[in-house]
């Protein structure tokens, strides 16, 4: 089965990309190990993602969006503080002329919007469940081996061998693709466990997220609907074993304790699961006739809440270039092609990851004049408008060339 582009992996990168290549007209073969409505799908778990108003704009213009606005939840404001010091940092849409910083939106609901859209886009072919058991380039293409798969479009066969011109590799940090290409990633273990739940606090959130570091571990309270939060708490491996096992009143009074009562009191919380956090960067984010998209070509800690959106700039730059060479004729999987996606990457995937994990190690560290500067460093960043639009620009990809979805315009 011969298609111009094999998208290995289908969570919320890869389910993207297959919905912004759809005005091309490209046979494309989208392969995923686990159905985007089962309870073991990793991607569309019950976690949270907080989406910038750059990735809104890209969703809304493949067409998304609309099925997805009335679930989100606007972000108007962001408070940043350092527990036991005086300095915080707060920044306000209002104040940078935007109707909201970005919004929380249910990776579910995020999967189920993207996955609906695949039906009636003729060039798509999507193999679910199916793994990839072997990869093979050629000059020309690649050769896909897939095993134990069904077609979404009507029959399976034990194997089916998939030819493209191009793979995309968005199969997470645990990249098969990025292997079989031979790239390494570099992997930095933090040592920590992100714990993340659902919790109701006594007061109403008015739209604003939280960004609380502590010296045990940064915690984030993102605003959801009906006055609820997402909350991930970030602790050490030993620390996030025992917190599972805490009674409700016992887990609520630690958070109590590290964020104290901007809130009030924190009433009730959901269920609890354990996420394991490193830094997992790939040393390339292409191969010969491969591209390395999302979690596969960088994995971040979630901090700053970047991670989706690094990745969904991904997207809407390959399939850009894609569009391109479509229009002129020209190889999808090309050296060209390859090359142009590097160069236009690597500045807002190097700003990205420089800043997430500065942040992780400059507020992980315990001493004291570590801990004064960062305090007078959120001082002069609640005092310095310039800053805060400099950090937008950070968090939207707004720097540099933007790609068309990104500003609202449409491929073809």
């Amino acid at each position: 089965m011969s298609f111009d582009v094999a998208i290995v992996g289908g969570g919320m990168v890869g389910a993207a990309l297959s919905v912004a290549l759809a005005p091309l007209k490209l046979r494309v073969a989208l392969i995923e190990a686990i159905p985007h409505n089962a309870a073991s799908q990793p991607s569309f778990d019950e976690r949270s993602t907080a989406l910038s108003n750059g990735s809104r704009k890209i969703l809304e213009t493949v067409g998304v969006w609309p099925s997805l606005s009335a679930l989100a939840t606007p972000i108007r404001k962001i408070h940043v503080s350092d527990q036991g010091r005086f300095g915080f940092a707060r920044i306000d849409a209002a104040e940078q002329g935007l109707n909201a910083l970005g919004y929380v939106l249910a990776n579910r609901a995020l999967g189920n919007a993207l996955w609906s859209r695949f039906e009636g886009l003729r060039g798509l072919k999507v193999f679910c469940p199916a793994h990839v058991s072997k990869v093979t380039a050629h000059d020309q293409t690649v050769s896909i081996e897939i095993a134990g798969q069904g077609a979404k479009t009507g029959g399976a066969d034990p194997s089916t061998v998939v030819d493209a011109k191009l793979v995309v590799a968005a199969d997470g940090a645990q990249s098969v693709v990025r292997g079989a290409f031979g790239i390494e990633a570099d992997v930095r273990d933090y040592d920590q466990t992100a714990v993340i739940t659902t919790v109701l606090p006594q007061r109403l959130h008015d739209n604003v997220a939280y960004e609380r570091f502590t010296p045990n571990g940064p915690l984030a309270l993102l605003p959801l609907e009906g006055g609820r939060c997402t909350l991930v708490l970030t602790l050490t491996k030993d620390a996030a074993q025992a917190a599972l096992a805490w009674s409700d009143e016992e887990f609520l009074a630690e958070v109590q304790r590290r964020f104290g009562f901007r809130l009030g009191r924190f009433l009730k919380v959901g269920r609890r699961v354990p996420y394991p956090l490193s830094l997992t960067q790939a040393v390339r984010t292409s191969a010969p006739r491969c591209v390395i998209i999302g979690n596969a070509a960088q994995g971040l800690h979630p901090v700053a809440g970047m991670g989706f959106n690094l990745g969904l700039r991904d997207v809407a730059c390959l399939a850009e270039l894609i569009a391109e060479r479509t229009g002129n004729g020209g190889d999808v999987g090309g050296r060209e092609l390859l090359a142009e996606y590097d160069a236009w990457r690597a500045a807002d995937r190097g700003g990205v990851i420089a800043f997430t994990d500065g942040l992780v190690r400059i507020f992980s560290n315990p001493l004291s004049s570590v801990r004064r500067l960062r305090n007078l460093g959120l001082l002069a960043f609640d005092l310095l408008p310039p800053a805060k639009a400099a950090l937008s620009r950070l968090s939207t990809g707004g720097s540099g060339r933007i790609p068309k979805l990104a500003r609202g315009v449409a491929l073809s």
